[in-house]
């Protein structure tokens, strides 16, 4: 997805949500500031990592769910790219998978994700407005290859494939370079899991917002399969 796509959705998320781009610019701002030492591979190398089919594992995974994420990708002839979205992160590095892509904004257990990154995961950084303070804490220890992504508008350094939460951005990722077929596993978009401090009432609109980004504006040439 091009920016001139992807703006418009933003400023309607951004009046729903009570969102200020300011504070998702300056959030970028300290991003590209701490990661100067940093990995980053170029977007022509992201989307040599990604191929025709992708799965994406969501926040919601079990660890019943590890078997079935075993199982698809187990097929070395039928090479799929694993993106692993955000918390899913901690569920697959204790199960003993390393996702081939972090998708993240660095909530969730920032260690298994920096542990992933150092086991050979290339993590795509987000910066918005309510995660400056996990940048400052966490940006600088991922020391695999990074990629830094923004909500609001791309520069040379900061991309934006579109997207809003973790899942959606790696779909929108995953179609940006090309995917095919992208099967989801660990997401559910009906029922927000509640954590400590969380605004639920927010949280259905956090995935509201996700559920349109990956099926509504999903293109007709790209099958998505929820497991």
């Amino acid at each position: 997805m091009q920016f001139s796509e992807w703006e418009p959705v933003y400023r309607e998320i951004m009046t729903d949500l009570g969102i200020e781009r300011s504070s998702d610019e300056a959030s970028a701002r300290s991003l590209k500031m701490l990661t100067l030492n940093s990995d980053i591979i170029s977007d022509e190398s992201l989307g040599r990592m990604i191929g025709t089919d992708v799965v994406v594992a969501g926040g919601n995974i079990s660890s019943g769910d590890l078997n079935k994420l075993r199982e698809i990708t187990s097929d070395k002839a039928a090479r799929r790219t694993m993106i692993s979205a955000g918390s899913a992160t901690d569920t697959l590095v204790a199960g003993g998978i390393i996702p081939d892509i972090v998708v993240t904004d660095l909530d969730g257990d920032a260690e298994m994700q920096k542990k992933a990154s150092s086991s050979g995961s290339l993590t795509v950084v987000h910066a918005h407005g309510d995660n400056t303070d996990l940048i400052l804490k966490h940006a600088k220890d991922l020391k695999g290859p990074i990629i830094i992504t923004t909500q609001s508008a791309p520069d040379l350094s900061l991309c934006n494939f579109g997207g809003f939460t973790d899942g959606d951005r790696a779909v929108c990722m995953a179609r940006h370079f090309g995917a095919k077929r992208i099967t989801l596993i660990g997401f559910d978009l009906d029922r927000p899991a509640y954590k400590q401090g969380t605004d639920i009432e927010m949280k259905k609109k956090k995935l509201r917002w996700a559920k349109t980004i990956i099926f509504d504006m999903n293109p007709a040439d790209v099958i998505i399969t929820v497991l």
